[in-house]
């Protein structure tokens, strides 16, 4: 099957400390690959590295058989990024600020139909810096679909949306793998990766420790669910809650 992302050895380090650590994964068309593991375990340094918005320091990185750094002009077209934290002008409203994301590109999908099916056409003429923490994920989601990608980068794409939310958003976007789309992820929601999932890469402190499927995880050692399967690969069942 063809490969849409393709991760060959990546490391990459801040101030002499590796945040990722000779990381290898590849990512099928059509495929949703999800980034699993505790905070600080690597999960956005290891995105933005393929996306080319930070600089590995070494290994080699393509999107669509494309170097992101330097075919990027090329893959912008082609790739939807929703990121955990945005920032926009403080005045700006959800109508222009999707007019202005589509205007960035050549071929999009209409925002207005992105903003009825997030439930979001009432806040057209509403500032973003006035939506509630739900509504404003909601809507990063809509910038990352406006592209139409044929490839999408989502990083804790439901944090802060009810139960409601999150399983809308998780049927959108199990519509758009069946269109063929390849979606990379982070989550720290169980159920979401086992809904969404067809394989999962597990990082723990920089280091791949585990990429396979959920149930290969479950079986691996034998685990109750998946659950237990995470916490002991991502070292968070060793976690001193204490304090």
């Amino acid at each position: 099957m063809e490969e849409t992302i393709s991760v060959a050895n990546l490391s990459r380090s801040f101030n002499g400390v590796l945040a990722v650590n000779d990381v290898s994964f590849s990512v099928r068309k059509g495929e949703v690959l999800g980034i699993l593991g505790a905070n600080g375990a690597g999960k956005t340094t290891t995105i933005e590295c393929i996306l080319g918005t930070q600089k590995a320091d070494s290994g080699q990185v393509a999107i669509l058989g494309l170097n992101p750094t330097q075919s990027r002009k090329t893959l912008f077209e082609k790739v939807g990024v929703q990121f955990q934290e945005n920032s926009f002008q403080e005045k700006i409203t959800v109508g222009e600020l999707c007019n202005l994301t589509q205007a960035l590109y050549r071929e999009t999908v209409d925002y207005r139909e992105l903003l009825e099916r997030f439930h979001l056409t009432g806040k057209v003429k509403s500032l973003v810096s006035e939506l509630s923490g739900g509504e404003r994920q909601r809507l990063f989601v809509v910038l990352a679909l406006i592209p139409n990608p044929e490839v999408l980068f989502l990083d804790e794409l439901t944090t802060g949306l009810d139960t409601k939310a999150r399983r809308e958003v998780w049927k959108y976007l199990l519509e758009l793998k069946k269109e063929g789309v390849t979606i990379l992820l982070s989550s720290h929601f169980m159920d979401e990766v086992e809904a969404l999932c067809d394989r999962i890469l597990i990082l723990k402190e920089g280091n791949t420790a585990f990429f396979g499927t959920v149930e290969e995880a479950i079986r691996s050692g034998d685990f109750a669910c998946f659950e237990d399967a995470y916490l002991a690969f991502s070292g968070e069942e060793n976690i001193d809650e204490s304090f």
